[in-house]
């Protein structure tokens, strides 16, 4: 049997908000989806698709896992999350290899901003 990560799926009250904020962030197309849901790419795309599926309650506390996403610029990076409708939570990691930034989409699902060095 061969196993293959095909996606991500992020819980949302507003779908297209959120998919909208991640499509425009990662520089990633809507792909065929479901109504009501979107996904950004396709099933057998090279990287995992990611899914924005509806639910009526709101997040609550910290997500148990998160995206990490590269970028060349951290202080660019952290405006861009920022323009689109996320935050900055003000976490930050540095070390020697580089720094990491903790970061919130619009609906306070947290992820990670990652500089290399």
């Amino acid at each position: 049997m061969t196993n293959r990560w095909v996606g991500v799926t992020i819980d949302c009250v507003d779908v297209e908000w959120v998919a909208d904020f991640w499509s425009a962030l990662l520089d990633r197309p809507r792909g065929p989806s479901r109504p009501g849901w979107v996904y950004l790419g396709h099933s057998d795309d090279p990287l995992p698709r990611l899914v924005f599926q509806p639910v009526t309650d709101a997040k609550r506390g910290k997500v148990r896992v998160h995206l990490d996403i590269a970028v060349d610029d951290i202080d660019k990076g952290i405006a861009q999350v920022i323009d689109l409708g996320g935050r900055h939570t003000g976490e930050r990691h540095d070390y020697d290899e580089g720094v990491v930034v903790v970061v919130a989409d619009p609906e306070e699902h947290e992820f990670c901003l990652v500089q290399y060095y």
